[in-house]
């Protein structure tokens, strides 16, 4: 695990700081309400999140009658993709 400082007045990611992320996975849209300055790491989406719905959405792994337990994944993406699928 590799911990990156951030500072918010440096030019950094910005897409955390959209009120909004909206995503198109499993035939759907979803759109999540992401608040960075009031509740910080825990209320945006992160690459690693969509990058495993990518690979999930592909098709590699069965999901079906199966159960997921997500453990920290930020606003949830990832457990609404694997419900959708």
């Amino acid at each position: 695990m590799a911990l990156v400082p951030y500072e918010e007045e440096a030019a950094g990611p910005r897409q955390l700081h959209s009120p909004w992320a909206t995503f198109h996975f499993a035939s759907r849209t979803i759109r999540l309400q992401q608040d960075w300055r009031r509740l910080g790491v825990a209320a945006v989406v992160w690459d690693a999140a969509v990058v495993l719905c990518a690979y999930l959405e592909m098709g590699g792994i069965d999901l079906r009658d199966r159960s997921v337990i997500e453990l920290g994944a930020g606003t949830g993406l990832l457990g609404i993709v694997v419900t959708l699928l």
